[in-house]
């Protein structure tokens, strides 16, 4: 035993099976894991790979806001984009199909909570849907974000001091 007590090598033998399970154990759960990691990269873009919204935003612009909304409810499936889900809520907002606009603003929002554009929007859906004191809530969160001013925290005050006069 070349000077080593006999204890020493069992706790020796033991330490290194179990260091051999332990490697085994990781490289089969590194095995088990890497599909999936590798399968949602390779179907879910980041949320930076925002494709060129241009076209659509030229329907909204031109009030086509049901074309808009089919267009950007298909490209749901596979962009993860704050101002994808906001022009979506804006559009469907448009339409009058509040319950899913108000989804897609949350979404915006989970994304980007300081989404401007989907914080002043998702205002005005409030305002749309009698939720005023909500609508109030929001200008203070812009109030936050703008302090020197910002066209989001105008036009939502705007709004709301126009439903606060009905």
């Amino acid at each position: 035993m070349h000077g080593r007590a006999r204890g020493d090598v069992t706790n020796h033998a033991v330490t290194r099976r179990f260091s051999d399970r332990l490697a085994a154990a990781v490289v089969a759960a590194a095995m088990l894991v890497a599909p999936f990691g590798m399968a949602f990269a390779a179907d879910t873009p980041a949320s930076t790979d925002l494709p060129d919204l241009a076209p659509i935003r030229a329907k909204v612009y031109a009030k086509d806001y049901q074309s808009a909304a089919d267009d950007l409810r298909a490209l749901t499936a596979t962009v993860k984009h704050a101002d994808l889900y906001n022009l979506l809520g804006f559009s469907l907002r448009n339409l009058g199909q509040y319950d899913e606009a108000a989804k897609w603003y949350r979404e915006a929002l989970y994304y980007d909570p300081d989404h401007r554009n989907a914080i002043e929007y998702q205002g005005e859906l409030f305002i749309k849907t009698g939720q005023l004191q909500r609508a109030k809530n929001n200008v203070q969160k812009l109030e936050f974000l703008c302090l020197q001013g910002c066209l989001e925290l105008t036009q939502l005050r705007e709004a709301v001091a126009a439903a606060e006069k009905r």
